[in-house]
């Protein structure tokens, strides 16, 4: 059974959904605001820095933002359908992870369509994971991680990275990713009635302005590219949300290719909900899950 205060902040999201009849101005301006209302953990340490040509923000708790070469890092990709939100929205979230993990976070603002699509994201993604690297972060401290949009970009830089020749990270933690823009899963229409953050028909119109005509590719959507020589992946997924099927088969692909995976559902929960970090306690399990795995695999 959810908590009262995750079915509070639901009830508000849903009284006002957003549709595809909503400008690209409309959405950015709703999601404006997130940030405060779910702010920085007190104690958190802020720094954005130009990381390879792209904007980001680095988040610590109680310590520098400095590296002191052995604790985690996590590579942090903001959901939002890749047309919306940054790492001023993710603020929150990205605290808790940087508090659980005991490391710092890295959030990226990759560039966003319809303005710079498909694949501006992913080489923006590539360049600040490059920039990691060139600051001499070993790839076994890093763990990339992304929430929705970002956690299908989060999963096509492990692919870009590996096809690259770079050193792969030691892990990846994704929360309801987004990686089939085709919407081909069957949760899509089996839980549309029941999620109220996200539709079909949004999903659909976010992936267009994205990817264009290039849906199935699997920069864009990595379900349908080779899985193998990943390094291990947690999934998260709510059971009421219409992504359901894109973390499930996800982990399934993942387990076919001989990698590592864990699928963790969350009964009752829908999109998003690891967003709401601070006010609502299943947003805090779910992230201080994701940390234990990200010290697990850089430890």
């Amino acid at each position: 059974m959810a908590s009262e205060a995750f079915d509070n902040i639901i009830a508000v999201l849903a009284a006002s959904p957003v549709t595809p009849a909503n400008t690209i101005d409309e959405i950015r301006a709703g999601t404006a605001g997130l940030g405060a209302l779910v702010p920085a953990l007190p104690g958190t340490e802020h720094q954005r820095v130009d990381a390879g040509g792209v904007s980001a923000l680095w988040s610590a708790v109680d310590r520098s933002v400095d590296d002191d070469g052995t604790s985690p890092v996590v590579l942090h990709f903001h959901g939002g359908g890749y047309v919306m939100a940054g790492s001023d929205t993710h603020v929150g979230m990205c605290s808790h992870l940087a508090q659980g993990s005991g490391g710092r976070v890295l959030s990226v603002d990759y560039r966003l369509a319809p303005e710079d699509p498909f694949p501006a994201a992913t080489d923006d993604a590539f360049a600040a994971y490059s920039w990691l690297l060139d600051q001499g972060v070993a790839g076994n401290r890093i763990v990339v991680a992304g929430d929705s949009a970002g956690g299908g970009l989060a999963l096509g830089l492990l692919l870009r990275v590996r096809d690259a020749g770079l050193t792969l990270p030691a892990g990846a933690a994704l929360m309801s990713p987004w990686v089939d823009l085709t919407g081909s899963g069957d949760s899509l229409l089996a839980n549309a009635s029941i999620d109220p953050i996200l539709s079909p028909e949004l999903l659909a119109h976010w992936a267009t302005l994205y990817a264009g005509d290039s849906l199935a590719d699997p920069a864009a959507s990595p379900l349908y590219a080779d899985l193998s020589g990943l390094p291990p992946v947690m999934v998260q997924v709510g059971a009421r949300e219409v992504l359901y099927d894109d973390g499930l088969r996800l982990v399934e692909r993942l387990l076919a290719a001989n990698g590592t995976a864990t699928f963790a559902p969350w009964d009752e929960m829908t999109h998003w909900w690891q967003l709401f970090a601070g006010l609502v306690p299943e947003a805090d399990q779910a992230l201080a899950d994701l940390a234990t795995f990200v010290t697990s695999v850089t430890g």
